[in-house]
């Protein structure tokens, strides 16, 4: 077994990220979850290391780079289909170079270039870092590029990074998992957890906020598992306090955690760390024991709703989310109506439901008593109709409440024609909120206070009946949100001035005195 490199990793200039025209253009296209998107930073900060600039929206890049996802059984036909659209695209563009990346294609490995022969570059989840040599030596030896690594030989990480967030970021305390829940392909794919120092975990998000963000995202495949590895099963609950206390971060976030081993001491960390937001998700998966155990989740119903007691019990207000399937091999009637009662228990903020799939390669795929479709099906219209209704009942409970609003850019598909903004309150709800006439309008990164006027299961709206100016709380977030605006108008910051975002930064960096 390797052992992966935690220095920063350095991404050279590529001969091949410069066209005719000059610099050649990227796109990333992301598939699957957040930890997805996060690679898909390290892919772009990659690339743009090597000296490749992002395409202009709605411009065609030189190089589409797709990040795939292979936790849904659809999930390889999503990427052969945008691949079939992609080769006619290619095919009209000379030097045009396509490369394919992440979980499918760790798992399926020559079955990508077998069946999209047009396809470039091959690579897996553990050398990400490998894209821009890859490209280079397809591109100059006219043939495809296929590596996929067994094992993790770089953290993702210490890779450079292009975020995609000022105000907001995405930081990984571990890669890979040990449980061995029947119905995931994760493991296989991503490998056995690694954790990465604290001190390294604290030097990020620093960077983070001095770049100007005010919010992370800690990320991991079973983020309170964090500190097996190394000997501290209390890790995690003093990550979250050290991270708490780093000055200008003020709203900390973390997913996902595993039921089996969420302990008491993560939840007195949340509660006595004003930055850590009320807000959990917590994978249910099933509310029935026979099929928790079937599933190789080691924990049971009882346990699980004594978590979600204990943390509201700390934090009155926390919203709660989960993650349940439907239909799971050998699922009946009676298993299903303990996942219905465990969920009208506990009346979770929103859940995000899937109905099974098989997964080639884990073992409830060869599991007797398959689900019928079509009873999968109207047990999950139940499901979701059950958890729209609790969703709807636990929005209007914020009826008259002020919230404290982040704003966001681009989550609000129909501000433009509603005359609203958009942002997360600080349980993670989404928030579209009124810009009176007159009022002044917060930059993405500002907090603004509203008081709720309408819940909707999905989102919340936040008007102004008296036509009272917005409050707004400008942050340094906004700020950097200025200097990003007028750098990409060609206005750049001026050079070494204090808070200036980076455009790409490296993964780590260097470590400070007392870390």
């Amino acid at each position: 077994m390797t052992t992966p490199v935690f220095t920063p990793a350095l991404i050279a200039p590529s001969a091949a990220a410069q066209g005719v025209a000059g610099a050649r253009t990227y796109e990333v296209r992301t598939f699957g979850c957040q930890m997805n998107v996060h690679d898909s930073e390290r892919l772009s900060g990659s690339l743009e290391s090597a000296g490749y600039v992002r395409a202009e929206a709605g411009s065609e890049a030189d190089v589409v780079v797709i990040n795939t996802c292979a936790v849904r059984d659809n999930a390889a036909g999503k990427l052969y289909g945008t691949l079939g659209h992609l080769k006619s695209r290619k095919d009209a563009r000379a030097g045009m170079q396509i490369a394919v990346g992440g979980c499918l294609a760790q798992m399926d490995k020559e079955a990508v270039q077998q069946k999209a022969p047009w396809v470039d570059v091959v690579f897996g989840t553990h050398n990400m870092g490998s894209l821009p040599g890859m490209l280079e030596r397809a591109r100059h030896n006219g043939e495809a590029e296929l590596e996929i690594l067994e094992s993790l030989e770089i953290f993702p990480s210490t890779l450079p990074t292009k975020r995609d967030s000022v105000h907001s970021g995405w930081v990984s305390i571990s890669v890979g998992c040990n449980n061995t829940c029947t119905f995931c392909i994760v493991p296989s794919l991503r490998g056995k957890e690694k954790d990465r120092r604290p001190g390294d975990i604290l030097n990020e998000i620093r960077l983070l906020v001095d770049d100007g963000a005010i919010e992370v995202t800690l990320l991991g495949q079973n983020v309170n598992s964090y500190g097996v590895e190394f000997g501290d099963r209390l890790a995690f609950g003093k990550l979250l306090r050290a991270a708490g206390e780093i000055d200008g971060l003020e709203r900390i976030r973390f997913t996902s955690p595993h039921p089996a081993a969420f302990t008491d001491d993560v939840i007195a960390a949340m509660a006595e760390t004003p930055a850590v937001m009320p807000q959990l998700h917590m994978p249910l998966q099933s509310g029935s024991d026979r099929i928790l155990k079937a599933m190789r989740r080691s924990y049971r119903s009882e346990k699980f709703i004594g978590i979600l007691d204990r943390v509201r019990a700390r934090i009155p207000f926390a919203a709660i989310t989960t993650d349940i399937i439907v239909g799971f091999p050998g699922e009946t009637d009676e298993d299903f109506e303990e996942t219905m009662r465990v969920v009208e228990a506990s009346r979770f903020s929103s859940a995000f439901t899937f109905q099974y799939s098989v997964r080639a390669g884990t073992p409830a795929a060869t599991m007797a008593d398959q689900v019928p479709k079509a009873v999968v099906q109207e047990r999950y219209e139940r499901l979701t109709a059950l958890q729209e209704r609790i969703s709807i009942e636990e929005n209007q409970r914020q009826l008259g409440r002020t919230l404290e609003v982040l704003v966001s850019a681009g989550e609000g598909k129909k501000d433009a024609e509603t005359h609203r903004l958009t942002g997360r309150a600080e349980d993670n709800r989404l928030v579209h909120f009124e810009v009176p006439a007159g009022s002044a309008v917060p930059r993405p990164g500002d907090v603004v206070s509203v008081t709720v006027t309408h819940a909707a299961p999905f989102h919340l709206l936040a008007d102004a009946p008296d036509g009272g100016a917005l409050r707004i709380r400008r942050t340094r977030a906004g700020d950097a949100w200025d200097r990003a605006q007028a750098e990409s108008c060609a206005v750049p910051t001026p050079a070494g001035e204090a808070g200036a975002p980076r455009s790409v930064s490296l993964g780590l960096p260097t470590l400070r005195v007392g870390v």
